[in-house]
Protein backbone atom coordinates (compact mmCIF):
# COMPACT_ATOMS: atom_id res chain seq x y z
CA UNK A 1 0.00 0.00 0.00
CA UNK A 2 1.69 3.48 -1.17
CA UNK A 3 1.93 6.45 1.64
CA UNK A 4 -0.60 9.02 1.33
CA UNK A 5 0.36 11.32 4.38
CA UNK A 6 -0.12 11.90 7.87
CA UNK A 7 -2.93 12.83 9.62
CA UNK A 8 -3.35 14.08 13.43
CA UNK A 9 -6.65 12.79 15.07
CA UNK A 10 -7.98 14.99 17.87
CA UNK A 11 -10.93 13.09 19.81
CA UNK A 12 -11.02 12.14 23.38
CA UNK A 13 -13.06 8.94 22.51
CA UNK A 14 -10.19 6.08 22.62
CA UNK A 15 -12.32 4.10 20.24
CA UNK A 16 -12.48 6.56 17.56
CA UNK A 17 -8.92 7.07 17.66
CA UNK A 18 -8.26 3.22 17.38
CA UNK A 19 -10.86 2.89 14.73
CA UNK A 20 -9.56 6.11 12.55
CA UNK A 21 -5.80 4.76 13.13
CA UNK A 22 -6.66 1.22 12.20
CA UNK A 23 -8.72 1.93 8.93
CA UNK A 24 -5.99 4.27 8.23
CA UNK A 25 -3.25 2.66 7.82
CA UNK A 26 -4.73 0.25 6.16
CA UNK A 27 -5.07 2.83 3.14
CA UNK A 28 -1.80 4.02 3.68
CA UNK A 29 -2.07 6.79 6.15
CA UNK A 30 -0.05 7.48 9.11
CA UNK A 31 -2.64 8.27 11.67
CA UNK A 32 -0.95 10.26 14.50
CA UNK A 33 -4.00 10.31 17.64
CA UNK A 34 -4.33 12.97 20.70
CA UNK A 35 -7.12 13.05 23.12
CA UNK A 36 -6.51 16.50 24.61
CA UNK A 37 -6.41 19.73 23.02
CA UNK A 38 -3.89 21.48 25.23
CA UNK A 39 -1.34 18.97 23.40
CA UNK A 40 -2.29 19.26 20.09
CA UNK A 41 0.33 22.95 18.92
CA UNK A 42 3.27 20.97 19.86
CA UNK A 43 2.23 18.02 18.32
CA UNK A 44 1.59 20.08 14.91
CA UNK A 45 4.94 21.52 15.33
CA UNK A 46 6.19 18.64 15.79
CA UNK A 47 4.46 16.20 13.58
CA UNK A 48 3.93 18.68 10.58
CA UNK A 49 0.73 16.88 9.37
CA UNK A 50 -0.83 16.57 5.35
CA UNK A 51 -4.70 16.82 7.41
CA UNK A 52 -5.66 17.52 10.83
CA UNK A 53 -9.11 15.81 12.16
CA UNK A 54 -10.26 17.90 14.98
CA UNK A 55 -13.57 16.78 17.09
CA UNK A 56 -15.03 20.24 18.51
CA UNK A 57 -15.89 18.89 22.22
CA UNK A 58 -12.03 18.67 23.83
CA UNK A 59 -10.78 18.31 26.83
CA UNK A 60 -8.05 21.47 27.47
CA UNK A 61 -8.53 23.31 23.85
CA UNK A 62 -11.50 23.08 22.21
CA UNK A 63 -11.73 22.33 18.45
CA UNK A 64 -13.26 25.40 17.53
CA UNK A 65 -10.71 27.61 18.93
CA UNK A 66 -7.80 24.98 17.98
CA UNK A 67 -9.05 25.50 14.19
CA UNK A 68 -8.58 29.17 14.45
CA UNK A 69 -5.26 28.90 15.82
CA UNK A 70 -3.98 25.87 13.38
CA UNK A 71 -5.25 28.49 10.36
CA UNK A 72 -3.09 31.19 11.77
CA UNK A 73 0.30 28.76 11.57
CA UNK A 74 -0.45 26.63 8.05
CA UNK A 75 -3.07 26.23 5.98
CA UNK A 76 -3.54 22.86 6.65
CA UNK A 77 -6.70 21.11 5.29
CA UNK A 78 -9.09 20.39 8.34
CA UNK A 79 -12.13 18.42 9.07
CA UNK A 80 -14.01 18.97 11.90
CA UNK A 81 -16.16 16.02 13.95
CA UNK A 82 -19.38 17.57 15.11
CA UNK A 83 -22.41 16.17 17.16
CA UNK A 84 -25.07 15.03 14.46
CA UNK A 85 -27.49 17.86 14.13
CA UNK A 86 -25.45 20.18 15.68
CA UNK A 87 -25.97 22.80 13.17
CA UNK A 88 -24.43 25.26 14.42
CA UNK A 89 -21.43 23.82 15.26
CA UNK A 90 -20.85 22.95 11.87
CA UNK A 91 -21.58 26.48 10.47
CA UNK A 92 -18.77 27.99 13.19
CA UNK A 93 -16.73 25.30 12.26
CA UNK A 94 -16.54 26.14 8.49
CA UNK A 95 -16.57 30.00 8.97
CA UNK A 96 -13.58 29.44 11.72
CA UNK A 97 -11.76 28.19 8.54
CA UNK A 98 -12.61 24.44 8.18
CA UNK A 99 -12.71 22.48 4.93
CA UNK A 100 -15.08 19.70 5.78
CA UNK A 101 -16.84 18.36 8.81
CA UNK A 102 -18.49 14.78 9.71
CA UNK A 103 -21.26 14.44 12.00
CA UNK A 104 -20.79 11.61 14.85
CA UNK A 105 -21.50 9.14 15.05
CA UNK A 106 -19.80 8.26 11.78
CA UNK A 107 -18.84 5.65 9.56
CA UNK A 108 -14.18 5.33 10.13
CA UNK A 109 -14.05 4.22 6.41
CA UNK A 110 -15.60 7.22 5.18
CA UNK A 111 -13.69 9.47 6.79
CA UNK A 112 -10.80 7.85 5.90
CA UNK A 113 -11.99 8.34 2.36
CA UNK A 114 -12.68 12.01 2.87
CA UNK A 115 -8.99 12.50 3.97
CA UNK A 116 -8.00 10.87 0.81
CA UNK A 117 -10.24 13.10 -1.21
CA UNK A 118 -8.69 16.30 0.71
CA UNK A 119 -5.16 14.83 0.07
CA UNK A 120 -5.72 14.25 -3.57
CA UNK A 121 -6.32 17.81 -4.63
CA UNK A 122 -4.03 19.46 -2.37
CA UNK A 123 -1.26 16.88 -3.99
CA UNK A 124 0.90 19.78 -6.42
CA UNK A 125 0.12 19.13 -9.45
CA UNK A 126 2.99 17.44 -12.28
CA UNK A 127 4.84 19.26 -14.77
CA UNK A 128 2.14 18.42 -17.42
CA UNK A 129 -0.94 19.87 -15.34
CA UNK A 130 1.37 23.00 -13.86
CA UNK A 131 -0.45 26.11 -15.04
CA UNK A 132 -2.23 29.00 -14.06
CA UNK A 133 -5.81 31.45 -14.63
CA UNK A 134 -5.28 34.90 -14.78
CA UNK A 135 -7.97 37.50 -14.99
CA UNK A 136 -7.62 41.11 -14.35
CA UNK A 137 -6.42 41.73 -10.88
CA UNK A 138 -6.20 37.65 -10.38
CA UNK A 139 -4.19 35.23 -10.44
CA UNK A 140 -4.63 31.52 -9.26
CA UNK A 141 -1.44 29.33 -9.85
CA UNK A 142 -2.22 25.42 -9.67
CA UNK A 143 1.45 24.11 -9.21
CA UNK A 144 2.04 26.65 -6.20
CA UNK A 145 -1.97 26.63 -5.42
CA UNK A 146 -1.54 30.28 -4.53
CA UNK A 147 -3.95 33.02 -5.21
CA UNK A 148 -2.72 36.62 -6.22
CA UNK A 149 -5.40 39.34 -5.79
CA UNK A 150 -3.67 43.04 -7.46
CA UNK A 151 -0.60 41.38 -7.13
CA UNK A 152 -0.49 40.86 -3.47
CA UNK A 153 -0.69 36.97 -2.20
CA UNK A 154 -3.99 35.68 -1.06
CA UNK A 155 -4.28 33.52 2.27
CA UNK A 156 -6.60 30.79 1.08
CA UNK A 157 -7.30 27.28 2.81
CA UNK A 158 -7.12 24.33 0.49
CA UNK A 159 -11.03 24.31 0.27
CA UNK A 160 -11.15 27.43 -0.65
CA UNK A 161 -8.43 27.53 -3.41
CA UNK A 162 -9.86 24.10 -4.83
CA UNK A 163 -13.46 26.08 -5.14
CA UNK A 164 -11.92 28.94 -6.71
CA UNK A 165 -9.82 27.02 -9.39
CA UNK A 166 -12.78 24.54 -10.19
CA UNK A 167 -15.08 28.07 -10.92
CA UNK A 168 -12.04 29.63 -12.38
CA UNK A 169 -11.48 26.94 -14.77
CA UNK A 170 -15.10 27.28 -15.82
CA UNK A 171 -16.00 30.67 -16.65
CA UNK A 172 -19.79 31.82 -16.95
CA UNK A 173 -20.89 28.24 -16.09
CA UNK A 174 -23.48 28.23 -13.83
CA UNK A 175 -22.78 25.43 -10.92
CA UNK A 176 -25.27 24.28 -8.54
CA UNK A 177 -24.33 24.00 -5.03
CA UNK A 178 -25.10 19.87 -6.27
CA UNK A 179 -22.59 20.00 -8.51
CA UNK A 180 -20.26 22.21 -6.88
CA UNK A 181 -20.14 19.75 -4.06
CA UNK A 182 -19.36 16.66 -6.44
CA UNK A 183 -16.83 18.63 -8.41
CA UNK A 184 -14.85 20.14 -5.40
CA UNK A 185 -15.38 18.14 -2.02
CA UNK A 186 -14.84 14.65 -4.83
CA UNK A 187 -17.16 12.15 -3.26
CA UNK A 188 -20.76 11.75 -2.75
CA UNK A 189 -21.59 14.27 -0.19
CA UNK A 190 -24.54 13.96 2.12
CA UNK A 191 -23.76 17.18 4.42
CA UNK A 192 -25.63 20.71 4.47
CA UNK A 193 -25.31 22.14 1.19
CA UNK A 194 -24.73 25.49 2.78
CA UNK A 195 -21.53 24.21 2.99
CA UNK A 196 -20.71 25.74 -0.50
CA UNK A 197 -22.51 29.10 1.06
CA UNK A 198 -19.54 29.73 3.44
CA UNK A 199 -16.76 28.85 1.90
CA UNK A 200 -18.17 31.31 -0.80
CA UNK A 201 -18.35 34.22 1.29
CA UNK A 202 -14.94 33.35 2.37
CA UNK A 203 -14.07 33.46 -0.65
CA UNK A 204 -15.97 37.00 -1.64
CA UNK A 205 -14.48 38.24 1.63
CA UNK A 206 -10.99 37.46 0.67
CA UNK A 207 -11.24 38.80 -3.22
CA UNK A 208 -13.04 42.16 -1.73
CA UNK A 209 -9.71 44.43 -2.65
CA UNK A 210 -10.52 43.93 -6.66
CA UNK A 211 -13.08 45.86 -8.32
CA UNK A 212 -14.87 42.92 -10.26
CA UNK A 213 -17.06 40.83 -8.03
CA UNK A 214 -15.74 37.28 -10.13
CA UNK A 215 -17.98 35.11 -8.14
CA UNK A 216 -21.46 35.86 -8.39
CA UNK A 217 -24.88 34.43 -6.93
CA UNK A 218 -27.06 32.97 -10.03
CA UNK A 219 -30.55 33.22 -7.49
CA UNK A 220 -32.50 30.16 -7.44
CA UNK A 221 -29.74 28.07 -8.84
CA UNK A 222 -26.37 28.59 -7.62
CA UNK A 223 -22.65 29.95 -8.48
CA UNK A 224 -20.76 31.21 -11.33
CA UNK A 225 -17.16 32.78 -11.97
CA UNK A 226 -17.47 35.78 -14.29
CA UNK A 227 -14.75 37.78 -15.64
CA UNK A 228 -15.29 41.49 -16.75
CA UNK A 229 -16.22 41.86 -20.51
CA UNK A 230 -13.34 43.15 -21.38
CA UNK A 231 -11.22 41.26 -19.69
CA UNK A 232 -9.82 37.70 -20.79
CA UNK A 233 -8.62 34.65 -19.68
CA UNK A 234 -5.34 33.05 -19.82
CA UNK A 235 -4.00 29.84 -19.15
CA UNK A 236 -0.32 29.54 -18.75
Amino acid sequence: MPYLGKVLLVDDDQNVLELVKLYGEREGLDVIGIDDGELVLPAFDRENPDVVILDIMLPGKDGLTLCRNLREIRMVPIIMLTAKGEEADRVLGLEMGADDYVSKPFSPRELVARIKALLRRTQKFDANTNWKLTYPGLEISADTRKVLVEGVETEVTPREFDLLYYLAQNPRRVFTRESLLTGVWGYDYFGDQRTVDVHIRRLRTKLAPLSHEYVTTIWGVGYQFTPPVAGGETQS
